[in-house]
């Protein structure tokens, strides 16, 4: 059972978008976004409509558009049109990330739903991130790390969704209330109680085999501990940083208010910072 509802989500067959041309345009600016693997092995990314939030949203390039369920529209106060989509004041992704224009549908998807319920995801999911707004950016993934670079690409239109015509999307929309059926006669409960991921507030790079810190974001918690640009990280608690991808593994799994000791290296001289992780969005 849980192996066939555990796919990746699906893009709604009653839209698609137009091919076009891509620009190779240069981008003029970069923003690190942060994101988690879900259970069911999603990139998902925190974001803010009009101001409300934060919501889990699935970053899925299959899919045509934003979409968010009617829940979260009554929440940020986003009133869909006729057609049920719906434009917003603001649109920001966790790490400063303000997407001008955004606009999205308003549809409680099966797929989310049947996640939802069953609790498979481990984390409460709202919504999804599709092509018109994932097209105005070139986005770099790297697994390794716990953040996609977003470059926006600034004379890049992206072409309009083009309609298919039919009603292909009702038959799988059906399936939600089974699901839900389904999981309350099996007796399945989903458990979201997770703690936020803490927050360091600060970029860090890997070159000739060290760990240094490259930007600290003036009040974070990283700030206020005394972190500095050029510090080398070679220890966090016990755990030996030796590259990127230790240091992903060790900030991970903790959690807003666990105290991190890094040992850094500075001048020639070795420290110790203790840094109190903080909230994100």
């Amino acid at each position: 059972m849980r192996r066939f509802l555990a796919v990746a989500l699906l893009a709604s067959p009653g839209l698609m978008p137009a091919l076009g041309a891509r620009a190779d345009d240069a981008p003029t600016k970069t923003v690190e976004v942060p994101f988690r693997l879900t259970e069911t092995k999603h990139i998902m990314v925190r974001a803010k409509l009009n101001g409300k939030g934060p919501f889990n949203l699935i970053v899925d390039t299959g899919a045509p558009a934003v979409f968010i369920t009617k829940g979260v529209a009554e929440k940020a106060k986003g009133k869909p049109d006729e057609k049920g989509w719906v434009d917003f004041d603001s649109f920001e992704l966790e790490g400063g990330l303000k997407v001008p224009a955004a606009r999205g549908r308003v549809e409680d998807l099966v797929q989310l739903d049947g996640m939802n319920t069953m609790g498979l995801a481990g984390v409460e999911l709202h919504g999804v991130i599709g092509y018109n707004v994932l097209a105005k950016y070139r986005i770099e993934y790297d697994l390794t790390r716990d953040r996609l670079v977003f470059e926006h690409l600034p004379k890049f239109d992206p072409p309009p969704l083009v309609p298919l015509g039919g009603k292909g999307n009702e038959g799988i929309q059906s399936m939600g209330p089974m699901v839900k059926m389904m999981a309350a006669f099996l007796g399945l409960k989903p458990n979201f109680e997770t703690a936020p991921r803490g927050v360091t507030g600060f970029e860090y790079a890997e070159k000739d085999g060290k760990v240094s810190v490259k930007a600290v974001l003036p009040g974070s918690p990283a700030a206020k501990a005394g972190l500095k640009v050029g510090d080398v990280i070679t220890s966090v608690k016990t755990d030996s940083i030796e590259s990127a991808k230790d240091l992903h593994r060790a900030l991970a799994k903790a959690g807003v208010g666990t105290k991190m000791r890094f040992t850094v290296s500075r001048d020639g001289k070795e420290e110790e910072i203790v840094i109190e992780l903080g909230k994100g969005l």
